[in-house]
């Protein structure tokens, strides 16, 4: 694994996260929260993927899935809260499974007002652990 992999991962985590902001806040009808529920569910994928990615550049056994993943990178202080991640994840595979829109909606909801601030905290402190490298 070389550093230049590494980086190009939080870069498009990065371009993941601005694009889920952008269509935060540009929601207006159903169609537009489905599309950010969408955007969701490829960033929380990118996520845990990035985080696997620096762990292993540093000889760190991801391997597992994302929840192993998601509990060495909480240990090693990639992420300052496993449980939101692992909550993300919950809503990642229930929103790509099931279709119910007061389900789509509670989703919405918690992007919207606990995940986006918590996908943003754990970039920034990835790029913060990174230029220590």
């Amino acid at each position: 694994m070389k550093k230049s992999e590494v980086l190009l991962a939080i870069e498009k985590l990065k371009k993941a996260y601005q694009r889920l902001n952008e269509a935060i806040l540009i929601t207006k009808d159903e169609l537009d929260k489905d599309g950010v529920i969408q955007r969701f569910e490829f960033t929380t994928e990118l996520l845990w993927k990035t985080l696997k990615i620096i762990l292993e550049y540093n000889g760190i056994d991801a391997s597992g899935g994302p929840k192993p993943c998601i509990k060495e990178a909480f240990k090693y202080g990639y992420i300052k809260d496993d449980e939101i991640i692992f909550d993300m994840l919950d809503d990642r595979n229930l929103s790509s499974h099931i279709y119910d829109e007061k389900n789509s909606q509670e989703i919405f909801e918690r992007i919207k007002n606990v995940y986006l601030k918590h996908i943003k905290e754990t970039i920034d402190n990835i790029e913060e652990k990174i230029n220590l490298l």
